[in-house]
């Protein structure tokens, strides 16, 4: 594993896998992933689709722009999320809520019987749910659990390069920059453009 592959593993991937392990992802599951072109995002795919490659698992995103690349990526589907409203009537077994609380409510409409949300993301910039009744909001008998990547665990890192070994997964980021490039690297994150993982090496 070269450096930048190394880079890209300890937090993106992790997160991935943690969340990937607390929705106990099984064959047959249909999975939507909310702010899909984030790095976890894409790495929660590779995680999913190299065990579970029949799985079905929708992308929803603020901009159609990207869909092709998206598809072409492994997605089943992309879906427009407009004004933290999916624009789609299906409901999932499994959904990986990255945007975070602010959509979390919205998530719970898309939420199959038993279904399980992990809130893992914060993208939307919410810290907090306003008025949350469990009862009301948890809808059908469904599950909500999340996971933390600062909660280290030399167990669960173990676990997760076993697994990319055995599933021989592309862990290369997006983009790699040199050290004298970190102003070209904030640009490409910030721009329409930016996709996915970023790694920058001090050569």
């Amino acid at each position: 594993m070269s450096w930048s592959e190394l880079a890209a593993v300890p937090e993106t991937y992790y997160t991935a896998s943690g969340s990937f392990k607390n929705l106990q992802i099984k064959e047959g599951d249909s999975i939507l992933v909310r702010a899909v072109t984030s790095g976890v995002g894409l790495a929660f795919l590779k995680l999913v689709k190299a065990q579970f490659p029949q799985n079905r698992v929708v992308g929803a995103v603020r901009s159609l722009a990207k869909k092709d690349l998206l598809q072409y990526l492994g997605f089943d589907e992309i879906i427009l999320d407009e004004k933290g409203v999916l624009q789609t009537e299906e409901k999932f077994d499994k959904i990986l809520e990255l945007v975070g609380l602010a959509t979390l409510k919205n998530s719970f409409d898309h939420i199959q019987s038993a279904g399980i949300i992990c809130n893992t993301g914060q993208l939307g910039g919410k810290w907090y749910v306003e008025e949350f009744d469990p009862i009301v909001e948890i809808k059908n008998n469904s599950f909500l659990t999340s996971f933390y990547s600062g909660n280290v665990s030399q167990q669960l890192i173990d676990e997760l390069f076993s697994y990319i070994d055995t599933y021989q997964i592309n862990v290369s980021p997006q983009r790699i920059f040199s050290l004298e490039q970190i102003p070209a690297a904030h640009s490409y994150i910030e721009s329409q453009a930016g996709f996915g993982k970023v790694v920058v090496l001090n050569d």
